[in-house]
């Protein structure tokens, strides 16, 4: 029986409840949620890069080589690039959430089908990891086809995954 990604007791947990956090942030956003996302993640990057600079500068002075302050520096140059071009990163970030729908989907359709003996799994198990694959290549497939609720539609097929994930998780632990 397939059991990776459900070994630890938490791991489906964690990707579920983030999953189903991410989804809902993005459908009742009342901007456009990726290029929000977008913004938080170069926040981030430059919060970082600015603690790391500090930080390689302080194994400087201790006479420590330490690579923390180039490290910093590509931290904040990238956070300067997604503060300038969000949209740019929004686009790819469509096609990531794409591909990583399509991949976890198709890999809670083989955990179940390794699962069938030991859980009992039932054919209506498969509906909701069906629907995220399918989103997930729609999402890859036709990125503009919906324009602006481009966000909306991964937000909702996140919130399915997450929900999915939960039900997954479920039956594999019966399962193990």
């Amino acid at each position: 029986m397939i059991t990776f990604g459900y070994k630890n007791r938490f791991s489906g947990l964690i990707r579920a409840f983030l999953a189903l956090a991410v989804g809902v942030v993005m459908v009742v956003s009342k901007t456009n949620a990726l290029e929000l996302a977008v913004r938080i993640i170069a926040a981030f990057l430059l919060a970082t890069g600015i603690v790391t600079f500090f930080l390689g500068l302080k194994a400087k002075q201790n006479g420590e080589t330490s690579l923390l302050s180039v490290n910093a520096i590509v931290d904040i140059f990238l956070a300067i690039l997604l503060f300038l071009f969000p949209g740019f990163v929004v686009n790819i970030m469509i096609y990531i959430i794409g591909f990583a729908l399509l991949a976890f989907g198709l890999f809670q359709i083989v955990a179940l089908v390794s699962a069938i003996r030991a859980a009992q799994v039932k054919a209506w198990s498969f509906i909701m990891p069906c629907l995220v694959v399918l989103a997930g290549g729609f999402l890859v497939a036709k990125p503009s086809f919906i324009g602006e609720a481009i966000g909306v539609v991964a937000g909702v097929a996140l919130i399915v995954y997450g929900a999915s994930e939960l039900l997954s998780t479920w039956k594999m632990r019966k399962a193990i």
